[in-house]
């Protein structure tokens, strides 16, 4: 087993002797910036130093506080409403940022690159190099009559992989103890819960109607529930009247999509599924009681929801079909990233002759990186489970013990969620790179059972 870097080290004081070429920088780039701000900065770009020298200040708490550089990622999507260029956004400039950082520190301070050792460490890393092998069969010219996307869509399709893969790593390797991990779980769900509130609640009984939260995708709500449920179910240690606040936080979450959004199939389908697996891996008993109720109420309702959404699976039936006609010209490493959204034009669809995605993860994947990208990922998956499985009961009952079993029912939900839409890993040119600040989420959190594997590995670290 590789060596870890102490955390006394990693987390060690800024102006301590052991990282001089750091505050050497810092000081240096301060200079620079207020001569340049003197110098040629007009009156209106002088309003932009304050967001200057926030910046300066969260790259300082990053460095010295990992694990809060990764909570203000997972949620400023939730608040800051800001839209850059292709659907750049703050959780997209967050994570880069923590990655650059990592990797800095890595090369310049500890001269190497060492990552924690997983057994869910090599499919990730096959899927990055597969994806990059894509990125570069896409810039052939695949079809004679139709052009490649654009280099920029190109990036952006292969950086939500990159940025995807690398919060997964930066938690693995970042948050070193039960208490950071907690705390990062504990924000989401506090911060949740006023989403739900504000979006939800008190606009329905007519006494709020601000704006004050973006609009999140399917995984948010995936890893809402998952989390809350499992506190509330196995958490020991929390206080009575907590886990019953948990409880009414999963009744919300299902009150919000059965009756408000009920025709969103994305939302409430994978959250039964959530709660299933959790409840399952508590009790096969009760699971499969529960299953077979979900079945029983699926069934019930499978006449209404067909002929509500008849024409959606038509057409995402003929999209698929369409897709799978274009992956043959390269099966193995696919046509690189967004592209086969241009050559759809030369297969009509009902008719039509126009640009298209298929709405399916799992279809993306193996259009943009083959089957060798989809293998990887479903390795991914299939490690993931085996490790959680593994840990259930090796790390210490509480919230520990309800994380794993949350994690295990939140990989549930995004393997299902993968069917019925680019959440997980946002196309391009559907859900885009807007869609990253919520699909990061799982990614962040299925981090934290190799967080777990190794503070098992060495309790001290857990401490």
């Amino acid at each position: 087993m590789a060596e870890r870097i102490p955390i006394s080290r990693i987390r060690g004081d800024l102006m301590q002797d052991s990282r001089p070429w750091l505050r050497s920088l810092l000081v240096f780039g301060l200079l620079l910036v207020n001569i340049a701000l003197a110098l040629i900065a007009s009156q209106q770009k002088m309003t932009l130093a304050p967001l200057l020298f926030l910046g300066i200040g969260l790259v300082i708490l990053c460095l010295r506080w990992p694990y809060m550089g990764l909570i203000i990622a997972s949620l400023a999507g939730l608040i800051v409403p800001f839209y850059g260029p292709s659907g750049l956004n703050i959780t997209v400039i967050l994570v880069a940022l923590l990655l650059g950082l990592w990797l800095l520190d890595m090369i310049v301070r500890q001269r190497q690159i060492r990552i924690v050792p997983s057994r869910t460490t090599w499919p990730l890393l096959a899927f990055l190099v597969a994806a990059i092998i894509s990125f570069g069969a896409g810039q052939l010219p695949w079809f004679t009559f139709a052009r490649n996307a654009p280099l920029g869509a190109q990036l952006g399709g292969l950086s939500i992989i990159v940025l995807s893969i690398g919060t997964f790593l930066l938690v693995a390797n970042q948050v070193r103890d039960l208490g950071s991990l907690s705390k990062m779980t504990w924000a989401f769900l506090v911060l949740g819960a006023l989403f739900l509130l504000t979006k939800s609640i008190l606009p329905a009984w007519g006494i709020f109607d601000a704006d004050i939260f973006q609009t999140m995708g399917s995984l948010f709500f995936i890893w809402l529930v998952a989390l809350a449920f499992s506190q509330a179910l196995i958490n020991r240690d929390l206080h009575p009247g907590w886990r019953i606040a948990l409880a009414g936080l999963v009744l919300i979450t299902l009150y919000f999509y059965f009756y408000q959004r009920f025709d969103h199939k994305s939302g409430w389908i994978p959250l039964l599924v959530c709660l299933i697996v959790i409840i399952g891996l508590r009790s096969w008993r009760a699971g499969l009681v529960l299953a077979a109720a979900a079945l029983l109420i699926v069934l019930t309702l499978s006449t209404g929801l067909i002929a509500s959404e008849e024409y959606s699976l038509t057409t995402r039936l003929d999209a698929w079909s369409i897709v799978f006609q274009i992956i043959k010209v390269n099966p193995v490493f696919g046509l690189g990233f967004a592209n086969y959204y241009w050559y759809t034009p030369l297969f009509p669809i009902s008719g039509y002759e126009i640009s298209f995605n298929s709405h399916n993860n799992y279809v993306d994947i193996i259009a943009q990186t083959g089957v060798v990208g989809l293998v990887c990922l479903l390795w991914f998956f299939g490690q993931v489970g085996v490790l959680g499985w593994q840990l259930r009961e090796k790390v210490p009952p509480g919230f520990a013990q309800a994380y794993v079993y949350g994690a295990l029912g939140g990989l549930a939900g995004m393997v299902v969620v993968g069917m019925l839409g680019d959440w997980v890993l946002p196309f391009f040119y559907n859900i885009g790179l807007n869609g990253f600040r919520a699909s990061m989420l799982g990614w962040l959190f299925l981090g934290g059972l190799v967080s777990l594997e190794h503070m098992t590995r060495n309790p001290l670290r857990g401490q």
